[in-house]
């Protein structure tokens, strides 16, 4: 099964705060944890590591906070996964160096590693302006409204 660890899910929901904050400003780690309910310690981590990897900037003091480094629609959602989960795998033999056992006669390892190409391709093309302009849908209303009509 293909799935973003709890961290590429936390990174990605920081970037996308920050797209949307555009020019305001940056926000803190605090900010974005409280907004969303994530641990305080663990967005720390993640918002370090995209820091790290060029996808955010960082300013210490009382006006401080992260921002992007590029426009949003400079950094694609396969840039943000990446640097927090490392590169996209579909089979063991992509990451192990080809020491698995059936390594040379592996029937599915080259169309399998065409998949990941497409996976990557996909989430390549898609972009955090992407994301943040794709607005939350606004709940929609439980009550009924009542049609009186005159006799």
């Amino acid at each position: 099964m293909l799935r973003l660890s709890k961290k590429a899910d936390y990174a990605l929901m920081a970037m996308k705060h920050l797209a949307l904050r555009g020019e305001r400003g940056s926000s803190s780690a605090r900010e974005i944890a409280e907004q969303y309910d994530i641990p305080i310690e663990l967005l720390a981590k993640v918002l370090q590591r995209l820091v790290r990897r060029g996808l955010l900037l960082s300013q210490q003091g009382t006006r401080g906070g992260y921002q992007l480094a590029r426009i949003p629609v400079l950094i694609s959602v396969a840039d943000v996964i990446q640097a927090i989960d490392g590169p996209v795998t579909v089979t063991a033999c992509s990451t192990d160096g080809g020491t698995c056992d059936q390594f040379a006669k592996c029937n599915v390892r080259d169309p399998l590693w065409r998949v990941r190409e497409r996976i990557l391709s996909a989430l390549g093309e898609c972009t955090i302006a992407e994301l943040a302009a794709d607005v939350a849908a606004v709940p929609v209303r439980t009550h009924t409204a009542v049609l009186h009509t005159h006799a």
